[in-house]
């Protein structure tokens, strides 16, 4: 039985939460925050993805680290949404988005090391 990899299935989830988030974003005509989340938001399991089936080692943090960079930028949006009073907000994706950059974070860290 093959062991479920876990930052496929959050990344995924998160991708799929970030959609719906970025749908309210649009029924309030905030477009241009909404197609710049909805670009980073998707994107970093798109990486996580391509990242598991890397040519080499060096490939695989290439690509996880896109997915960090991803990561970043989408905690960036999400902050402008939470700073602006006339955006809405959603603290789970916050919290979603925390964990899995803590996540990202470990898997880059131990690839190096050649763990």
């Amino acid at each position: 039985m093959e062991r479920e990899n876990i930052i496929v299935r959050k990344t995924v989830d998160f991708a799929l939460e970030i959609i719906a988030f970025c749908e309210i974003l649009e029924s309030n005509r905030k477009f241009v925050i909404s197609n710049q989340l909805l670009k980073s938001g998707t994107s970093i399991g798109a990486n996580v993805h391509e990242a598991q089936n890397a040519e080499s080692r060096a490939d695989f943090i290439h690509k996880m680290k896109i997915a960090a960079k991803e990561v970043e930028e989408t905690k960036y949006w999400l902050l402008l949404c939470e700073k602006s009073s006339s955006y809405p907000f959603n603290e789970i994706l916050r919290i979603k988005i925390t964990e899995i950059g803590l996540i990202i974070f470990k898997i880059l860290s131990s690839s190096k090391n050649g763990k």
